[in-house]
């Protein structure tokens, strides 16, 4: 199916996190199989998606640049090797351009804050410098998720702000370009950290608050969907249509009843 031609009047932004091999639910959770995923980005190309750059987004939100309904943003959450291994090949089959979050301090190592999580106690390669610069050839960009994968609203200001700009630093000397762009580690904010991250020179943010992303959108809130790696291609689909982190039919069928009965004479508008 071709692109619409429309233009968008709400972006969604896809967040992903490792490709590969899961072991356990908690790991298929953050995690999807490389044939899932390759499923995943046909089905949205079958029903006229497109994937389309941070910078465009950003220009389409500050009124400078139109993108036609069915554009979407996709993010990919710490830097994992596997997005290097399995995604990078089916993106760039589709000609589809993604953004990954990177973990500055951490980059060529593993995924360290998550040992304690992990039922299985595993951890997963990241990203190392080199897998990086091969990636921004192949279309894809780079912003931080601060130094450590800290929470956050958790830390004193001083660490806070270490974490931010420490981690923009590091991350503008190693791609050697501006780096305006990060992703809240677990998603976890406050009015403190939107402040501190605005002062460390971030231009936009991106949370884990899903919903679909207007013109009017918080810059330093922006929405993301969360994809699980037990979604199914028609499970992301509605979460797509519906700006929703629940993608189950029930969740479709409750939605569009609401907006059918609201519709109804002598319905409360």
């Amino acid at each position: 199916m071709t692109a619409r031609k429309q233009t968008a009047e709400r972006i969604p932004v896809l967040m992903y996190h490792r490709v590969g091999d899961t072991s356990n639910a908690w790991e298929a959770r953050y995690g999807i199989r490389p044939e899932d995923f390759r499923a995943h980005m046909q089905a949205l190309a079958d029903v006229g998606y497109r994937a389309v750059t941070i910078d465009d987004m950003v220009k389409w939100l500050e009124g400078d640049l139109t993108l036609p309904e069915g554009a979407f943003l996709l993010t990919f959450d710490d830097g994992f090797k596997g997005v290097m291994d399995h995604a990078m090949p089916v993106l760039q089959q589709l000609g589809w351009p993604a953004t990954v979050f990177l973990v500055s301090d951490l980059i060529g190592s593993r995924d360290e804050w998550t040992r304690t999580s992990n039922p299985s106690g595993q951890t997963h390669p990241l990203l190392d410098a080199d897998d990086i610069r091969t990636m921004s050839a192949a279309g894809f960009s780079f912003h931080s998720h601060t130094r450590s994968h800290a929470s956050l609203p958790t830390l004193d200001d001083d660490a806070l702000a270490d974490q931010l700009a420490g981690s923009r630093r590091a991350l503008q000397n190693l791609l050697g370009h501006d780096v305006d762009y990060i992703a809240y580690p677990f998603g976890h904010l406050d009015e403190r950290v939107e402040v501190a991250t605005r002062a460390a020179g971030y231009r936009v943010a991106f949370s884990t608050q899903p919903g679909f992303n207007r013109n009017d959108v918080n810059r330093l809130r922006i929405r993301r969907l969360d994809v699980f790696g037990t979604d199914t291609p028609a499970m992301l689909l509605r979460k797509v249509r519906l700006g929703s982190n629940d993608g189950t039919l029930g969740n479709a069928v409750r939605y569009y009843f609401r907006q059918i009965t609201r519709r109804l004479p002598g319905a409360s508008r």
